[in-house]
């Protein structure tokens, strides 16, 4: 029988910050990546000096420049986190923002059985649902099965056993359900990140996709605080997670 997945989000990777020795600048800023965006919004206006008491500190000057919209600065930083215990149905939410870069298991390679599913909420919650749910997924791997048995047997003249292989997965695949678990590893910038957030965050998005990008949100916090410090996470009735910012409406 097929068992649940469930989402495990992990941040791989972020920018490092190495500053140039030999401009007098130093900086209180909490992580690599906010020092990145401090150091390109001052190298724009060689302001190292810190002319304006306001904005002396890594903080304030985040808070100032999300402030006026200067989010061309986020776009230097960036972060990588590896997504699993998604559905593939999701996957195809995720990759329609094209600014993300992407490596994503392949279905031609790993049979179902050896994959988990993604049950939407709404059916996990309901045992006479979930049963139902786990009948037809289990139907479409025998159906899988036999269909993928019956392409080899087809192309048997073929020469090549990996091209075989790979042609007889590729076409069965077909048939397999949107709820199959993938992963994926999702790299993007600052800003990329933050509109992403900003549009599948709210309350109104599909859950599935909404629990990711909660998720995402918090270990991104963890890489640039301020950054991202104006995103509020907030429960739903339902018990998942939404996120809101004021400044959304500048994507």
């Amino acid at each position: 029988m097929a068992q649940a997945s469930h989402l495990h989000v992990q941040l791989v990777a972020h920018s490092q910050f190495h500053p140039p020795t030999d401009i007098g600048w130093e900086t209180d800023a909490a992580t690599d990546p906010e020092a990145l965006v401090e150091f390109a919004g001052r190298a724009c206006y060689e302001t190292f000096n810190k002319p304006n008491p306001r904005t002396r500190s890594n903080d304030a000057y985040i808070r100032h420049i999300m402030e006026v919209g200067h989010l061309a600065l986020l776009e230097h930083p960036t972060a990588t986190i590896y997504v699993r215990g998604i559905s593939r149905g999701a996957t195809h939410e995720l990759t329609r923002h094209r600014h993300f870069s992407f490596s994503q298991l392949s279905q031609r390679f790993v049979h179902p059985e050896e994959s988990e599913v993604a049950v939407p909420k709404l059916i996990a919650d309901d045992a006479e649902l979930s049963q139902v749910f786990f009948r037809a997924i289990d139907n479409t791997r025998l159906a899988y099965d036999e269909l993928l048995a019956a392409l080899e047997l087809k192309l048997r003249d073929e020469p090549n056993a990996v091209l075989r292989r790979k042609q007889a997965h590729q076409a069965a695949q077909a048939i397999l359900p949107r709820a199959t678990e993938s992963r994926i590893v999702v790299t993007g910038n600052f800003r990329t990140w933050r509109h992403f957030i900003g549009m599948r965050a709210t309350e109104h998005a599909d859950v599935e996709i909404r629990e990711l990008a909660v998720a995402c949100l918090k270990l991104l916090k963890t890489a640039a605080p301020t950054v991202f410090s104006d995103f509020e996470i907030a429960a739903l009735a339902d018990g998942t997670e939404m996120a809101t910012s004021p400044y959304v409406t500048d994507f």
